[in-house]
């Protein structure tokens, strides 16, 4: 005979018989409905549904920590859904939890390790989680639950005890709602402040989830490096994932301006990863894209991917270190007509247009000192009338030509036509 050691999981409904005495039908639909949430669940944290006859379900996992992470979902999922429903309907599961060596035959395993489980199961209350001691044991130091020891309990037809602790998960406070006018106004960062939503998995495989979820930390760490950027924590961020928000919540909460929020599909060796940028203060994208990458190298992928978005955000939000990019070239019309003219002109020109080009920079320049492409053009107008060896050289002319060698108007100029 086959063996193995595996974590188990048994669950069955408490009061399912008077459920089905008081609504057969009601009770029928709504078990069928949970069971179907109950299997995703199982499916997502790598288990597998081994049995489910009447109201019990049997499912194994390779991992102890998958199995209790997988009951916790499930416990809060359902708790969801009995909201819904009176008092006298609500469906509630009790679940136990096993480190036990098994027997396989086909798809089905049996032995002491089973009957455990669906003994914990019975000690459980509704809606809740117990554990055998070798569970507890696994995951005490791995996840950040509590658990209360109930001690040494006698199990039917088992000659040995078994030690049975009880998971206490913190109680779930309702937030308070507060009307519009009562709500804090947030005053706004001096710099533009972003929150990176956990990417959605999109793919039929759970295993993406590291995947979405390595991405999206990347993302947070890679642009909580520019000076230029106020990023939300990690943190506070994975509250917000499986959830579905709008950025007008996230941004009062967190107190932010922007949100980026994204997904990954994976079909194959095929990656598709989307991400789109929203100004959470009216709703709308300010900025989306989609990269489509073959998944030779996950982290290759990721990293890349990482790249590009933060390039994009960064020039995008990052006013502060952007200023010099995005400065308007001048505010007088006048000023830039001018300008304009001159950039038109070339240095081949005779001699003549020279002057009358060097007459209309001038008249540029003393519009705006800021001005910079006026001064720029200056400079080279200047540097042109020398090297044609028809212009006086003054000690001002000389500043001028100098300050256009070394490049500084040049550089300016650049700077502020660059849109």
């Amino acid at each position: 005979m086959e063996r193995r050691l595996t974590a188990i999981l048994s669950a069955d409904v408490k009061g399912y018989s008077r459920l089905m005495s008081e609504d057969e039908e009601l009770t029928i639909r709504t078990l069928i409905a949970y069971r179907a949430v109950m299997a995703s669940l199982i499916h997502r944290y790598r288990g597998r549904v081994v049995d489910a006859p009447g109201d019990n379900l049997l499912a194994e996992f390779a991992s102890v920590v998958n199995a209790v992470q997988s009951a916790l979902a499930i416990q809060r999922e359902l708790r969801a859904r009995n909201r819904d429903l009176p008092t006298s309907k609500k469906m509630e599961f009790r679940i136990g939890i096993n480190l036990g060596d098994v027997v396989v035959e086909g798809e089905n395993i049996y032995g002491d390790g089973v009957n455990i489980a669906a003994r914990l199961e019975s000690l459980a209350e509704p809606g809740g989680i117990c554990l055998s001691e070798a569970v507890y044991d696994q995951i005490a130091t791995k996840l950040a639950v509590g658990c209360e020891d109930l001690g040494v309990q006698e199990i039917k037809n088992m000659t040995k005890p078994v030690r049975v602790y009880r998971v206490q998960e913190k109680p779930e406070v309702p937030a308070p709602t507060v009307s519009a006018e009562q709500a804090p106004l947030l005053a706004w960062p001096d710099k533009p402040a972003v929150a990176v939503l956990p990417f959605a998995n999109l793919s039929s495989d759970p295993a993406q989830e590291d995947f979405s979820d390595g991405l999206t930390e990347d993302l947070i760490t890679d642009l909580s490096k520019h000076s230029g950027l106020l990023v939300s924590s990690r943190h506070a961020v994975f509250l917000y994932k499986g959830k579905t928000v709008k950025p007008e919540q996230v941004s009062q909460e967190l107190g932010v301006q922007y949100v980026l929020e994204g997904s990954v599909r994976r079909a194959d060796s095929r990656v598709r990863i989307t991400a789109q940028l929203v100004d959470a203060t009216t709703g709308y994208p300010l900025w989306a894209e989609r990269y489509d990458r073959e998944l030779h190298d996950m982290f290759a992928v990721q990293d890349e991917v990482t790249r590009e978005i933060r390039a994009a955000l960064e020039v995008k939000l990052a006013g502060g270190e952007q200023k010099c990019v995005e400065r308007p070239p001048t505010n007088d019309l006048e000023a830039a007509d001018y300008a304009v003219r001159r950039l038109e002109d070339r240095v081949e020109a005779a001699a003549d247009t020279r002057v009358q080009t060097q007459q209309m920079v001038e008249k540029a320049s003393e519009f705006e000192s800021p001005f910079v492409a006026a001064q720029a053009c200056l400079g080279g107008t200047h540097f042109a009338q020398w090297a044609g060896g028809w212009r006086v050289r003054t000690r001002r002319f000389w500043r001028r030509v100098l300050c256009w060698r070394n490049g500084l108007s040049s550089r300016m100029a650049l700077c502020s036509h660059s849109l």
